[in-house]
């Protein structure tokens, strides 16, 4: 009887050690998708009225747990009854990383003076009219950003699927699960402290004491460098998560990264610094590549579309 509590604890502690480790590698994964969820929340909730964005941030937050409930008992179906598709899903995932960083980039130097002057004057305009409901107007950035965090949920829940294929089902679902949670605290939790860096800036900028004063207006001063340093970041990730998606995806052209990294390591002096970064350049080249190959299609396929309802007014 001793012994075979102490076989069920050494299982359940290998068990657990091997969870672990894999919930580090799915978190290592799927960091440009962490990065970019974290910025895009935490700009989907700007513009709301400063005593409704934790309620805001929250009722996004719930959503995604909602998100999260749905996607990791798919993932593991998927896992359990269709595994060949795991790959293929998750090059799909790769692909609309490097399309979602290279269109944000597109939009940036290309149309973001547009349609933020589009979307502040809608704001206004929602504000100041007396018949618009303000609450019907929230409810609808809630129901946007719980749309987008549908996608990239998705896209988290696929690149970690991909870490625990092959592994038993007990093992999968704690990674899943634990990366779900993970995710959604980590965040939803750091999107709160950022969208009230503002309010604890002017809180401290009108304390009594004087260092007080100058930390809340450091804070003031970062706080949209923060949030433009967290979206250049997180774009970067993408590209580079998604582009070494991609390459992996391809036997051949893993392995010539890899023996490309092995080269450049051998280099004298900076070899260490080269061996490291050839990788990551490769990846990012192929995710930008990739993504604005993917844009190109679409941006075909929209006007191609669009051409016949031109032609028949």
């Amino acid at each position: 009887m001793a012994s075979s509590l102490l076989v069920l604890l050494d299982d359940i502690a290998t068990v657990l050690d091997d969870v672990a480790v894999m919930t580090k590698l799915a978190a290592r994964k799927t960091a440009g998708v962490l990065g970019d969820d974290l910025a895009l929340n935490a700009e989907q909730v700007s513009g709301v009225r400063a005593d409704r964005e934790l309620p805001v941030v929250w009722a996004v937050a719930k959503g995604s747990a909602l998100n999260k409930a749905i996607l990791v008992p798919a993932a593991l179906a998927i896992s359990a009854f269709l595994p060949w598709a795991v790959t293929p899903l998750l090059m799909l995932g790769g692909l609309f990383l490097c399309y979602e960083g290279f269109e944000k980039v597109w939009h940036k130097f290309f149309q973001q003076r547009s349609l933020d002057a589009a979307e502040r004057a809608a704001h206004v305009e929602a504000v100041r009219d007396e018949q618009i409901d303000l609450v019907a107007f929230e409810k609808d950035k809630i129901k946007g950003a719980v749309r987008t965090d549908f996608i990239l949920s998705a896209e988290i829940i696929v690149i970690s699927l991909g870490t625990v294929t092959g592994q038993p089902f007990m093992t999968q679902l704690l990674v899943l699960t634990g990366i779900s949670v993970l995710m959604t605290i980590g965040v939803y939790g750091l999107v709160a402290g950022i969208v009230k860096l503002d309010d604890a800036g002017r809180h401290l900028s009108q304390a009594a004491s004087a260092s007080a004063r100058a930390l809340g207006r450091g804070i003031l001063r970062a706080a949209p460098w923060l949030m433009k340093g967290l979206a250049i970041a997180g774009t970067a990730a993408m590209f580079l998560v998604g582009g070494g998606i991609l390459t992996h995806g391809f036997h051949a052209v893993s392995e010539w990264i890899g023996d490309a990294a092995v080269e450049a390591a051998a280099v004298p002096g900076v070899g260490a610094v080269l061996g490291a970064l050839t990788p990551m350049l490769v990846n990012a080249v192929v995710g930008i590549v990739a993504g604005g190959l993917v844009v190109l299609a679409v941006t075909l396929f929209k006007r191609l579309r669009g051409k016949p309802q031109a032609t028949a007014h």
